[in-house]
C-alpha cells in the first residue's frame, strides 16, 4: 500500500470518528479503511487506534502520529500545488495595501507591469499609510517600511532598502550654512515627518550599536514626505528623506545632499503576507517582482 494514502485514510478516520464515516467520505469499503490503518500499524510496530465493537479511540502514540500526519499531508498538498502553479499563469484578484507615496511612486509601477504580463491577474491596490490587518481586511499582501513589531502569524520578506539622507536647498545653505556633522544639526531648523501625532526621529547608523536618534528643532511638521521635499526645496529647513524621492531634485540642483561623509540610514521595505502552508502563485510572483525591481527605484 502507499504510505501517504494510508496516512490520509487514517487522518480521515480520526477526523470523522469512525471507519464507516471515512469509508463513505473516501468512497472506500469499511474493510479497506481498516486495512490502511492496519498497514500503518504493522509498519510502525505500534497500535494507533484502540477498536471495540462500539467505539474507537486514539492511543497516546496514535494522537501524536495523527498530528504529524496532518503536517505531512499539508506539505504534500502544498508541493503538488507548486507543481500546478508552475504550469499555469496567475489569475484572480490580488489585493495589496501599501504606504501612499511609496506605493504610488515605487510599488504600483511594478505591479502594473506584472498585470500587463499576466492578463488573468486582477489588481486591487490600496494606498494608505494606516496599518491594515491583512486577515480582517482581506488583503493578500502588505508593503511596509521600518519596524515590524507585532507581526505574529505573518511572513515578512525584505524587498528593498530606502537610503535616507539629510538635504536642504541651496538658498538655505547659503543663509544658514552647511552642517558638517550630526551634532551640528541641533543648530538648524528642520522639517519633520509626523503621523498620527507621533514625531519620527532621524536615524543614523552606528557600528555594532542601535542607530543614533536625532530630533532637530522644527516649527514645520508634515505627514507627507512629498510636502516635506517641497518645503525643503523652498528653503524652509533641513529634511531627512529617502534618496529615491529627491533624486531628481538633487540632479536639478534644487536640493543638496548633506552629511555625505556620514553613512546613509537603510530604511527597510518589506512585503508581508499571512502564514500559510502554500503561498498562492499570484502572491509569490508579486513578491518576487518587487524584490527584483524595487532596489532599482531606491538608487
Amino acid at each position: 500500500m502507499d504510505r501517504l494514502t494510508s496516512m490520509a485514510v487514517f487522518v480521515k478516520a480520526v477526523d470523522l470518528g469512525s471507519f464507516a464515516g471515512a469509508a463513505a467520505a473516501l468512497n472506500l469499503s469499511g474493510p479497506m479503511v481498516g486495512k490502511h490503518v492496519q498497514f500503518l500499524e504493522q509498519r510502525l510496530g505500534v497500535r494507533l487506534i484502540n477498536r471495540t465493537t462500539r467505539r474507537q479511540s486514539l492511543t497516546e502514540f496514535g494522537r501524536a502520529y495523527y498530528e504529524r500526519c496532518q503536517v505531512v499531508l499539508a506539505e504534500a498538498e502544498a508541493a503538488d500545488a507548486l507543481a500546478s502553479d508552475h504550469l499555469s499563469d496567475p489569475c484572480g484578484r490580488l489585493r495589496v495595501t501599501m504606504p501612499a507615496l511609496f506605493g504610488r511612486r515605487c510599488v504600483a509601477p511594478i505591479l502594473l507591469k506584472l498585470a500587463q504580463q499576466y492578463p488573468m491577474l486582477e489588481l486591487d491596490l490600496s494606498f494608505n499609510d494606516r496599518i491594515a490587518d491583512l486577515a480582517e481586511n482581506g488583503y493578500d499582501l502588505a508593503i511596509r517600511t521600518g519596524s515590524l513589531e507585532g507581526k505574529a502569524g505573518m511572513i515578512a520578506r525584505r524587498v528593498a532598502r530606502q537610503r535616507m539622507i539629510v538635504c536642504a536647498s541651496p538658498s538655505y545653505v547659503e543663509m544658514y550654512g552647511r552642517p558638517l556633522e550630526i551634532a551640528a544639526l541641533s543648530g538648524h531648523h528642520a522639517i519633520i515627518y509626523s503621523r498620527s501625532g507621533r514625531v519620527r526621529p532621524w536615524l543614523f547608523p552606528r557600528n555594532d550599536a542601535p542607530p543614533m536618534e536625532v530630533l532637530p528643532i522644527s516649527r514645520i511638521r508634515l505627514d507627507d514626505m512629498d510636502a516635506i521635499a517641497d518645503a525643503a526645496t523652498a528653503g524652509m529647513g533641513l529634511a531627512w528623506l529617502p534618496r529615491w524621492l529627491i533624486r531628481e531634485r538633487i540632479e536639478a540642483g534644487t536640493l543638496i545632499p548633506l552629511l555625505q561623509d556620514q553613512p546613509e540610514f537603510p530604511y527597510d521595505c518589506y512585503a508581508l503576507w499571512l502564514q500559510t502552508p502554500h503561498l498562492p502563485l499570484k502572491v509569490r510572483l508579486a513578491v518576487d517582482a518587487l524584490a527584483a525591481a524595487l532596489p532599482e527605484f531606491m538608487t
